[in-house]
């Protein structure tokens, strides 16, 4: 628990931060304005993270763990006093997306460290525990920034940050043994320069299609070739590298990519929930901030319920593959249910705990199993891998269910303000969101389906080399 006590902190800011200004999003459009901008205030920071988490996992496979990790946080602190400053809706993406850079090392690394102390039986708990914090963080941001936007101002939200990185960076210098793997072998700079490039192209994409630009329009299709012709040119620069920093060889093999795919899925559920339900709420509703955000708590209890219960069902059978299956079978019913039935906020609250029951148990079940397999020397790497899937499940998500619900809402554009959706007929904002959810269901159906298809591991075949 010592390991866990350390690394709690960097897990925490990072895990709250990605969905911290949810509920806060309405009140920050309406300091700065440039409604078309919003979801970027959660896109850029994911994106960022996505761009990020590979190079910290090579960078701490190859070099000192706790110091990139400490690095991390005073990028991560630098990002937050921008965006406490930002005066534009612009300065604030940027420091939000500084913010991502930092944070992208905060979550995998932190699970790297805890990964490289703990066998893999017994990680079965820390990984129950790792979820349930994940949960708690990324569920009860929206609930402190609706009681913070309500009762002080936003730019609180970046303020607080400062004090605890401060902290969490004086724990982080007393641990005083952590073992690095690899530390020679040439940088590999023209992947380090294209995987980020290539993560920006796609979810440019994906956020400005159908608003910024018409799917079927020049603009769009030179975006979308370029993004696969970098993608092209990034997999045979990677498959020639002598070093290269993504582990192509690990993502070959079905025990890897499979959990890693139900990692994606399941991100892309949750964020889209996360981040969207919150302005259902206040929107076709009429709830505030602070009322919204505690309509979301069934949701992170649901969550915490299902992880905890994952990592204690794990650490007694040893055996990660049909939970998961289960738990988004639960979430694929509850989000036909809220795409369905009659909307009621006390209902969809109810709803929402459903969805967080089998929510939870992804992520304690696919962390174990590709850590297992992966071993220590590839530990840093795999570990960013599996931030990469959350974080661009997250992003595309979050994407895709932005661009569905206003698409849906008639006369909505890239120029509407919170003003235009407030004053839209309640009918139209139910029935873009409820579409929403049904496709939600298919996408957590999706998931389910895949992790039936993870081959069956018993942890306990694997050896205590760790």
């Amino acid at each position: 628990m010592h390991i866990f006590s350390i690394v709690f902190l960097p897990m925490l800011l990072a895990a709250v931060d990605q969905t911290l200004l949810a509920t806060a999003t309405p009140a920050i459009v309406n300091e700065l304005g440039a409604m078309h901008l919003a979801s970027w205030i959660i896109i850029g920071y994911l994106l960022a993270i996505a761009a990020s988490v590979p190079i910290y996992g090579w960078l701490g496979d190859r070099f000192n763990r706790r110091n990139m990790l400490i690095v991390a946080l005073i990028i991560f602190s630098l990002g937050s006093i921008i965006s406490a400053l930002a005066q534009s809706m612009t300065i604030l993406v940027v420091g939000r997306v500084i913010q991502g850079l930092g944070g992208g090392g905060l979550m995998s690394l932190s699970q790297a460290l805890i990964g490289e102390f703990v066998p893999p039986r017994q990680r079965a708990r820390f990984q129950g525990y790792f979820a349930s914090l994940f949960a708690v963080a990324s569920i009860g941001g929206p609930v402190i920034g609706g009681f913070v936007v309500t009762y002080l101002s936003w730019q609180w939200l970046f303020w607080v940050n400062i004090p605890v990185t401060i902290f969490a960076v004086s724990r982080l210098m007393s641990l005083t043994t952590t073992k690095s793997t690899r530390h020679k072998g040439k940088v590999d700079w023209t992947g380090l320069i294209l995987f980020p490039i290539m993560m920006t192209s796609l979810i440019y994409w994906l956020t400005s299609g159908g608003h910024g630009f018409a799917w079927l329009s020049l603009e769009s299709i030179m975006i979308l070739g370029a993004f696969m012709l970098l993608t092209m040119v990034f997999l045979i620069q990677q498959k020639k590298a002598l070093h290269s920093f993504l582990p192509l060889t690990l993502l070959y093999k079905k025990e890897i990519y499979i959990p890693l795919t139900s990692t994606f899925l399941f991100a892309a559920c949750l964020f889209a929930l996360i981040f969207f339900l919150p302005i259902y709420l206040q929107i076709g509703f009429g709830t505030n901030a602070s009322t919204s955000g505690l309509l979301l708590l069934p949701l992170t209890i649901g969550t915490i319920i299902g992880a905890y219960t994952t990592g204690k069902i794990i650490s007694k059978t040893g055996v990660p593959k049909w939970i998961p299956v289960v738990g988004m079978s639960i979430t694929t019913i509850a989000f036909l249910l809220l795409g369905l039935l009659p909307p009621v906020p006390a209902l969809i609250a109810g709803l929402g705990f459903f969805c967080g029951i089998g929510l939870g148990t992804v992520m304690p079940s696919t962390q174990l199993l590709i850590q297992s397999i992966a071993g220590r020397e590839n530990l840093g790497r795999i570990i960013s891998m599996a931030s990469l899937s959350r974080s661009l499940g997250a992003s595309m998500g979050t994407a895709l269910f932005g661009a569905l619900i206003y698409g849906l809402i008639p006369n909505f554009n890239r120029n509407s303000g919170i003003e235009f959706l407030l004053n839209s007929p309640r009918e139209h904002i139910i029935n873009a969101f409820q579409i929403g959810f049904l496709v939600a269901a298919i996408i957590a159906f999706c998931c389910a389906i895949n992790a039936a298809r993870a081959p069956r591991i018993s942890l306990d075949d694997l050896g205590d080399d760790w």
